[in-house]
C-alpha cells in the first residue's frame, strides 16, 4: 500500500487518512531531530496508511514520541488505540475532557452511533481500541512539549468541542488547529485563494467560544494552519475573518428557523445557499451540484450541531 503524502516545509508531512474519500482528512507527521509525532490519526482503517507513511519517510516506529489528538471526534482519534500498539514509545496527548473517552470509549461510541447509526458507524470506524491510562498524557492549557529541536505549545481552544486543543509550532509560525479553524478542501481552491467554512458538528458547538478560539490562534501570528480537513492553508488573517463572518451567519440562520417544524432542512437549505454564494464570489472551479455533493457531510453534521446548540441555549 502506497500512502498519499503531501510534503510541506519544516519537516511536516500530511498523510491522507482515506476517510470517506481521498482529500477529506489528513493526519500530519512532524519530524525533527530524529524524533516524530502524529497530529490526529483518523480511524482504525487509517492506521495502515500512517504506518506505511513512516516507512516511506524513513521514520522508525520507536522514534515516534507523541500522538497528539486535538479532540476525540472519531475521524481524528478513532484509530489512536490501534496505532499506539505499533508505536512502543509514543504517548497519546489529550485534553482533560477528552482523555476519559479514550480509556473507556463506551460513551463516545454510543454518542457517535446516535449521530451516524450503528451500521454506518461500524463501516466508518470499526471496533475502537481503548488506550491504557499509562500511555495517556493529559495536557494543561499552555503546556509546552519538546519534539527533537522544536518546542510546541498546546492551547485549549473550545468552540467546536469543549475537549479541543491546538498545537502551536513557534519556530515555524505554524498551528495545527484540529477543527477549530474550520474545513477547507483543496478541490475548492481558486486563483483568489482557498475556500473555508466553520465546522459546527454535534454536540458542543458554541459560537462565542469558537470565535474567541480563532482570535486566540491568530494572535500568535501564524503563517500556516495545518487542518485535518485538508492540510496546509495560508492567508490566515483573511480566513479567520471569513470564518467569523460565517459563524455569525450560522447563528442568524439557526435563530431564524429555531421554531420551525422543518428546521433541520431549513437550516441546511440556507447554509448551502450561503456557501454557494460565497463559492461563486471566490471563483471556486466547481459546479453547484459538485459543491453540494462535496459538502453534503459537513452540511448534515453542521445543521445537527447548530440545532444542538440552539436547544441547549433555550434550556439555559
Amino acid at each position: 500500500m502506497t500512502p498519499k503524502l503531501f510534503h510541506h516545509p519544516h519537516g511536516i508531512t500530511a498523510v491522507d487518512t482515506e476517510y470517506l474519500h481521498p482529500g477529506h482528512a489528513a493526519s500530519h507527521i512532524i519530524h525533527d531531530g530524529g524524533r516524530a509525532a502524529f497530529v490526529d490519526v483518523g480511524t482504525n482503517y487509517s492506521v495502515p496508511h500512517l504506518l506505511d507513511a513512516l516507512d516511506v519517510l524513513g521514520i522508525s516506529r520507536e522514534s515516534v514520541d507523541y500522538v497528539f489528538l486535538t479532540h476525540v471526534h472519531l475521524d481524528h482519534a478513532g484509530g489512536a488505540g490501534l496505532l499506539l500498539q505499533s508505536l512502543p514509545n509514543a504517548l497519546a496527548v489529550l485534553h482533560p475532557r477528552g482523555a476519559p473517552h479514550m480509556t473507556e470509549p463506551d460513551k463516545l461510541i454510543a454518542g457517535s452511533k446516535a449521530v451516524y447509526g450503528e451500521e454506518r458507524f461500524n463501516r466508518l470506524y470499526g471496533q475502537l481500541v481503548s488506550i491504557p491510562t499509562d500511555r495517556i498524557r493529559v495536557t494543561r492549557d499552555g503546556e509546552r512539549y519538546r519534539l527533537g529541536g522544536r518546542e510546541l505549545e498546546l492551547i485549549h481552544t473550545p468552540g467546536h468541542a469543549m475537549h479541543h486543543y491546538a498545537i502551536v509550532d513557534f519556530a515555524h509560525a505554524s498551528i495545527f488547529p484540529g477543527d477549530t479553524f474550520g474545513v477547507s478542501y483543496r478541490e475548492m481552491d481558486s486563483p483568489r485563494g482557498v475556500f473555508i467554512l466553520p465546522a459546527t458538528t454535534p454536540t458542543q458547538f458554541d459560537p462565542d467560544q469558537l470565535t474567541a478560539s480563532i482570535d486566540r490562534m491568530v494572535a500568535y501570528g501564524p503563517e500556516a494552519m495545518y487542518l485535518m480537513h485538508f492540510s496546509r492553508v495560508t492567508d490566515v488573517p483573511r480566513l479567520a475573518n471569513v470564518l467569523k463572518e460565517q459563524i455569525r451567519e450560522y447563528v442568524r440562520i439557526t435563530e431564524r428557523h429555531a421554531g420551525a417544524e422543518d428546521r433541520y432542512e431549513a437550516i441546511k437549505a440556507d447554509m448551502l445557499q450561503m456557501w454557494l454564494e460565497r463559492a461563486h464570489a471566490q471563483g471556486v472551479p466547481l459546479s453547484d451540484a459538485e459543491i453540494a455533493k462535496l459538502l453534503k457531510g459537513d452540511l448534515d453534521l453542521n445543521a445537527q450541531g447548530l440545532i444542538a446548540w440552539i436547544d441547549r441555549r433555550k434550556r439555559s
